[in-house]
C-alpha cells in the first residue's frame, strides 16, 4: 500500500487481494492516478456517466421541447450531448484541471435558453432559427469564460473562498433539484421506490458483502429500475400513456448512425441581448465549478486545486462550451456534480476511469439508436438517482463546516443566511418576469440579474462570500487556518 498525503491508495493488484471488509473501510480505493483493469475501468466509467444521465438526458429534452423538436430530433440531441460530453471530458481531464470530473450540460444555461428560444418562437421563428440564435449566444459568450479562466482571473476567487463560502455553495448544488427529485420518483412510485431501495441496499448494506456492490451500486440500481419498468411494460401493468411505460417508438424511428456535424441546425446567429443574457448562465456555471473542483479533489484524494489548476479548469470549460456551441447542443458544458457523488459512494476517484468512459461515450454518441433507447427511460428512475446522489453532494458540502468555529454567532449567521437565501431567492425569482416594454438596456440588465437569482448556488456563494470577507472575524474563527492545513495536506 502506498500513501500520498493523508489518503490511502492501492494498486490494482493490491485491491484484488483485499477482502471486501477491508475495501469497504477505505476512504479511497482507486486514487486519481490509479489505473484499474480495462474491463473494470469501462464499467466504473459508464457508471459515472449513468449517474449524470438525468442531466445529460433532461437538458436536451427540455431544449428540444422549448424549440419544438420532434422525437427523432430530440433523440439526435441526446446522442449529440453524450458525444460532446465525452469529447470535452477528454479535454478537461487531459489538459484542463486534470480532476476526475465528467463534463456535460449545465442547468445554469436553461433560464437564458428559455428566454432566447421563447423570444424567437414567439416572434414566429422556426425551431432551427431558435437553435441558431441559441448556438450564437453560447459560442460568443464562451470567450468570456475562456478569458476569465486562462488569464488567471478566476484563480483570484480562491483567495476569498473559504469553507464558510464553499460549504453552502456545494450543498446548494446538491439541493438544487430537491423540488423535482421525489416528484420525478413518484411519476411511477413503484418504479421509483424499487430503484431507490435498490440504490440504498446496494450501496449501504451489500457493499461489504460483494465487490460488485461496492464498486457498481449506481449502475446496478439503474439497471434494476429500468428492468423493472420493462417488466411492468411487457406485462401490461403499465400501458402507453402511463408515466412508467417504456416506449420503443422513438428507438424505431431513430437512425442507426448519426455522425455529429458542426452547426447541424444551421449557421449560428449572434444577437447582443441574447449573448449578454447567456453570460449569467456562464457566471453561475463558473461559481458552481469552483465548488465542484474542491469536492472532487477532496473525495478523490487529489491535492486541493491551486489557483493555476482552477484557472486552467475554468478556461478549458470555456473551450468545452465553445465546442458544445459549434456542435449545436443548445447548451454548454460544465463539471458535473453527479459523478462527484458517485466518487463518494464508490470510492473510485481515478482520472483514467473517467477518460475511458469519455471515449466510450463518444463512440456511443455516434449511434442514433443510443439516444433513442435512453429517451424511453422512465422519469421515475432518474428521480430516484437524484434523491440518492444529490443528497451525497449536499452532505459533502456541509462536511466543510468541520473546519469552522460553529460556536461563533458570526459564522452561524452567515452560513444560515446563505442557505436560506440560496433556497428562497430562486423561489421568488421563478415567480418574476421582466417587463418586455422596458428599454433594452434595462431589460437586458434585469434578465442577467434574474438569471443569477434563479441559481441557488450562485446566490449562496455571493451571500456567503461577501459576508465572510466583510464581517470581522479571525482566520481561525473562519476556518481558514485549518482549511489550509488540511487541504494542502
Amino acid at each position: 500500500m502506498a500513501k500520498k498525503g493523508k489518503m490511502n491508495y492501492f494498486t490494482p493488484d493490491e485491491v484484488s487481494k483485499m477482502s471486501i471488509e477491508d475495501l469497504a473501510k477505505q476512504q479511497v480505493i482507486y486514487g486519481i492516478e490509479d489505473k484499474p483493469p480495462l474491463g473494470e475501468s469501462i464499467l466504473l466509467g459508464i457508471q459515472h456517466y449513468l449517474t449524470m444521465f438525468g442531466a445529460t438526458f433532461i437538458i436536451p429534452i427540455l431544449t428540444a421541447s422549448a424549440v419544438g423538436f420532434d422525437g427523432v430530433d430530440t433523440a439526435r440531441l441526446i446522442s449529440l450531448m453524450f458525444f460532446v460530453s465525452g469529447l470535452t471530458t477528454i479535454l478537461q481531464t487531459t489538459w484542463g484541471n486534470k480532476l476526475p470530473i465528467v463534463q456535460g450540460g449545465t442547468f445554469s444555461f436553461l433560464p437564458p435558453m428559455f428566454v432566447i428560444t421563447g423570444t424567437v418562437i414567439a416572434n414566429g421563428g422556426t425551431s432551427n432559427l431558435a437553435m441558431q440564435q441559441l448556438t450564437g449566444a453560447i459560442i460568443a459568450a464562451s470567450f468570456f469564460e475562456i478569458i476569465i479562466g486562462f488569464t488567471g482571473l478566476i484563480g483570484e476567487i480562491r483567495r476569498v473562498l473559504g469553507p464558510i463560502t464553499i460549504a453552502p455553495t456545494i450543498a446548494l448544488i446538491g439541493l438544487a433539484l430537491y423540488a423535482i427529485g421525489f416528484d420525478w420518483l413518484m411519476q411511477d412510485w413503484r418504479i421509483g421506490i424499487v430503484t431507490l431501495l435498490a440504490m440504498i441496499i446496494y450501496s449501504q448494506f451489500l457493499r461489504a458483502k460483494n465487490r460488485v456492490f461496492l464498486l457498481f451500486p449506481v449502475l446496478l440500481a439503474i439497471i434494476t429500475g429500468y428492468a423493472f419498468a420493462w417488466i411492468l411494460t411487457l406485462s401490461n401493468v403499465v400501458v402507453e400513456g402511463d408515466a412508467g411505460y417504456v416506449s420503443t417508438q422513438i428507438l424505431k424511428n431513430s437512425p442507426w448512425i448519426a455522425v455529429p456535424k458542426p452547426f447541424m441546425w444551421g449557421a449560428p446567429k449572434f444577437t447582443t441581448s441574447f449573448i449578454i443574457g447567456m453570460l449569467a448562465g456562464y457566471a453561475a456555471s463558473m461559481i458552481e465549478s469552483v465548488g465542484d473542483y474542491m469536492a472532487a479533489a477532496r473525495l478523490s484524494g487529489a491535492p486541493t486545486p491551486t489557483k493555476k489548476v482552477i484557472s486552467r479548469g475554468i478556461g478549458m470549460e470555456g473551450v468545452g462550451c465553445l465546442v458544445a456551441g459549434i456542435f449545436g447542443t443548445g447548451n454548454g458544458t460544465t463539471s458535473y456534480s453527479e459523478n462527484i457523488g458517485a466518487i463518494g459512494l464508490t470510492k473510485v476517484g481515478s482520472r483514467y476511469v473517467i477518460q475511458i468512459a469519455a471515449i466510450v461515450m463518444m463512440i456511443l454518441g455516434v449511434f442514433g439508436k443510443f439516444g433513442g433507447f435512453f429517451a424511453g427511460m422512465p422519469t421515475a428512475v432518474v428521480g430516484a438517482m437524484y434523491c440518492a446522489l444529490f443528497g451525497m453532494i449536499a452532505a459533502v458540502g456541509m462536511s466543510n463546516l468541520q473546519f469552522v468555529d460553529l460556536n461563533s454567532s458570526r459564522n452561524l449567521f452567515i452560513i444560515g443566511f446563505a442557505f436560506f437565501m440560496g433556497l428562497s431567492v430562486p423561489f421568488w425569482a421563478n415567480t418574476v418576469s421582466v417587463d418586455p416594454t422596458l428599454p433594452l438596456w434595462q431589460k437586458t440588465l434585469e434578465d442577467i440579474l434574474l438569471t443569477l437569482a434563479k441559481t441557488g448556488m450562485a446566490v449562496a456563494a455571493i451571500c456567503a462570500g461577501t459576508l465572510d470577507n466583510l464581517v470581522p472575524g479571525t482566520r481561525e474563527e473562519r476556518g481558514l487556518i485549518a482549511w489550509h492545513d488540511v487541504m494542502e495536506g
